[in-house]
């Protein structure tokens, strides 16, 4: 499963785009009811799982997870810090889609720049 290497890039919101790579900063929630996308808060995008906090297996269900949303294949998404902590980066290579609350975050700094 992916590795934990405790190197970030400092973002100043909860997801930027790192050439073809998308960084994810992310709040997780371990036995929650469901496995879901919530809402930003702050820099930290929420992210519920239903497994449990034990020897790293919410965070490999949660990179199975979101390897379906982003269309990726887990070996695709890089933990990057945070695999036994609810507080993580995330580097997914190439998502071929994006969660809507990633995708309207990332038009809205596209627009930023253009202006």
């Amino acid at each position: 499963m992916p590795h934990d290497n405790h190197k970030g890039m400092a973002l100043d919101s909860f997801c930027a785009m790192d050439g073809e790579t998308l960084v994810l900063n992310i709040l997780g929630t371990p036995n929650a009811g469901s496995d879901a996308i919530g809402k930003a808060k702050g820099k930290q995008l929420q992210v519920s799982v239903t497994a449990t906090p034990v020897a790293g297996r919410a965070t490999d269900h949660m990179v199975r997870f979101l390897a379906d949303k982003f269309g990726v294949t887990p070996g695709d998404i890089e933990v990057v810090f945070g695999r036994y902590n609810i507080n993580k980066q995330l580097r997914i290579h190439a998502p071929k889609s994006l969660p809507a609350v990633i995708a309207r975050h990332l038009a809205q700094e596209q627009l930023k720049f253009d202006l």
